[in-house]
């Protein structure tokens, strides 16, 4: 690079833009980011988040309050923009109800008719909530939204998972855009669910391609999960880093021990994209469910959240029983480097580590 010293002056300026301290923003991981994660994460420098996919109005008003109750530092509120209302098929969806009546509780038929909160009240408690960030993902935001956003002061980040998503988040007006790779886990972040696995391209392809065509800071995540990947991504234009994987083994996550411990020493190969739990594309670790619902043999699943809520009793009863084969695990490539250390220390050390890799 001609200036070794510019990938740690754009970090910079992204802290001070963003009210932090160190560059790593806590991935908002919906159902696996309670406010004591968030907190662990602001507190040593960086951004917490809350994945408020499936929380009502009074759930992310009490989450803000926690998290407000414990630290000032900065924090992000996530939302998945809507999709179309999905294409119903009753035989299909037999097929899949009576696949997943071997894995757990029988299926009743009204399972399929599952419907996230409502957007517009959850969008309403997002303001009401005032956070750092309001960050979005699946899509952009309704124009009306991202204008009640920025008037009250409130910053718009937009995940992409291809160029052609950055460049329509940055003329939409996001102050910054969220890189996902490939390698991530949970949820893919394409606008177009159908092409999510046909673009799944890796993150260290397309965070230099979409930093050369941008002019707003980009937030890398995907397989980000100590000094190393932090330095690497801060060298191909990102401004800081996103992490999710890495924090799940940590006390403050709360994470169920079953799919805690499978991250330890997880190979990257371990992990695969599935449609099986939600309908919508995500990495997971590759269970016998998982493998099980991809075979040839397996009905396809149903789009989300039809998917999701004809799932939603066998993934209860396998969190409750600890059960990790029928489990809903995410996991990204890199979460061998998960350890069962404070958050914090996490943070500190991954930064710590890019500073020496750059000789700050």
């Amino acid at each position: 690079m001609n200036n070794p010293n510019a990938p740690l002056k754009r970090a910079a300026a992204f802290c001070a833009r963003f009210g932090m301290q160190v560059p790593i923003l806590e991935a908002p991981m919906a159902g696996a980011c309670p406010a004591s994660l968030a907190i662990a994460v602001a507190n040593a420098g960086g951004m917490g988040a809350m994945g408020a996919l499936l929380s009502t109005p009074a759930e992310i008003a009490a989450w803000a309050a926690e998290f407000r109750a414990a630290s000032d530092g900065a924090f992000q509120l996530n939302l998945w923009v809507p999709d179309p209302p999905p294409k119903r098929d009753a035989a299909h969806e037999a097929d899949i109800r009576a696949f997943l009546s071997k894995w757990g509780p029988e299926v009743p038929e009204a399972a399929g008719d599952a419907r996230p909160p409502d957007f517009s009240a959850q969008c309403e408690a997002f303001l009401a909530a005032r956070p750092t960030v309001i960050s979005s993902i699946m899509g952009l935001f309704p124009a009306a939204f991202v204008a009640a956003i920025k008037e009250r002061g409130i910053a718009w980040f937009a995940c992409a998972t291809t160029l052609a998503e950055a460049r329509a988040a940055e003329a939409a007006g996001a102050d910054a855009i969220v890189v996902q790779g490939a390698e991530a886990g949970g949820h893919r972040g394409s606008f177009d669910a159908v092409a999510a696995e046909r673009n799944a391209i890796g993150l260290f392809a397309l965070l230099p391609r979409i930093t050369a065509n941008v002019s707003v800071p980009v937030i890398a995540t995907g397989g980000i999960g100590d000094g190393r990947g932090l330095a690497a991504a801060l060298a191909l234009g990102a401004s800081a880093v996103q992490m999710g994987t890495v924090f799940l083994r940590c006390p403050e996550a709360r994470t169920n021990a079953a799919w805690a411990n499978a991250l330890e020493a997880l190979e990257p190969e371990r992990t695969v994209l599935t449609r099986a739990f939600s309908g919508r594309a995500g990495r997971s670790l590759a269970t016998r469910y998982v493998e099980a619902a991809a075979a040839a043999d397996a009905p396809a699943p149903a789009p989300y959240p039809v998917q999701r809520g004809l799932s939603a009793a066998m993934r209860a009863e396998a969190a409750r029983q600890g059960d990790l084969q029928r489990m809903q695990a995410w996991a990204g490539q890199s979460a061998w480097l998960a350890s069962p250390r404070p958050a914090g220390a996490i943070v500190r050390e991954a930064w710590a580590e890019a500073q020496r890799i750059f000789g700050g």
